[in-house]
């Protein structure tokens, strides 16, 4: 039983479910175009099930630990992983790593989550975080979210040229593939998600100042929810239904 409350339709995936979805509908051409010109061969993670409290019998000791794939053959064998895993979240690192594993970079991202609302029916993250309920969401702060979302895109078209918005199953993340973005340092990192901040989105600062580099895997499926992690184009968010759109429900909500 979900421990959250969630929007109407949404609750953790299951073990079989997981299964059955990285076996079904995880597509590798899709996995391959996203990161296709960027990174040549990026460094996935997974969490099994430390929020959902699904996993695995044999994964119990590692169930809460952030497993890193980073020794791999080919984007079959993660799926191979995966199957094994079963987790209930896939991310990808960021950084940009040269031939000798050294930083040469990290893709500037801006994470947008609805915990971070005011929800005028459930209050502040805090009031939230007290009553155990900091991954809690309803149809209004979803709402709230994808507006902010929409509007921090059109903000950040001002300074930047090549952005992507995701839905993340939650919320969702705006991605900027701008060569000087990589190229930023962590301090002007910092001053970019203050800046944001202040103007009053609810954005993740840790993520985009670089602290946390891991970001949720586009086509991965949000185990918490039950949804596909699915790339936008701008002008079709503000129709966007992540409670009805088949897009991102997984075949087993739709038997």
């Amino acid at each position: 039983m979900s421990r959250y409350y969630l929007p109407n339709g949404m609750r953790y995936a299951s073990l079989k479910e997981r299964e059955q979805f990285y076996e079904q509908e995880f597509i590798l051409r899709k996995v391959e175009h996203w990161f296709q010109g960027r990174m040549e061969k990026p460094v996935f993670a997974v969490i099994i099930g430390r929020h959902t409290h699904i996993y695995p019998p044999k994964y119990e000791d590692d169930a809460s630990t952030t497993i890193i794939i980073d020794e791999y053959k080919n984007l079959k064998e993660v799926k191979n992983l995966l199957l094994e895993f079963l987790p209930e979240a896939v991310y990808y690192d960021r950084n940009v790593y040269d031939a000798k594993g050294k930083i040469i970079g990290q893709e500037l991202a801006f994470d947008l989550d609805p915990e971070n609302i005011t929800c005028p029916i459930h209050g502040s993250l805090s009031e939230k975080m007290k009553r155990h309920q900091g991954l809690s969401f309803c149809e209004l702060e979803l709402q709230m979210i994808k507006e902010q979302a929409i509007n921090l895109y059109e903000y950040l078209e001002k300074t930047f040229f090549l952005l992507e918005i995701v839905y993340s199953g939650r919320g969702f993340h705006i991605h900027v593939f701008d060569k000087n973005a990589y190229e930023m340092k962590r301090a002007e990192r910092k001053k970019l998600a203050k800046s944001v901040k202040t103007k009053g989105f609810a954005i993740d600062e840790w993520v985009t100042s670089g602290d946390m580099r891991l970001i949720r895997l586009p086509y991965s499926l949000h185990g918490l929810v039950s949804r596909i992690v699915l790339s936008l184009k701008l002008n079709e968010v503000s129709e966007f239904d992540p409670q009805r759109d088949d897009r991102c429900i997984p075949r087993f909500l739709k038997r």
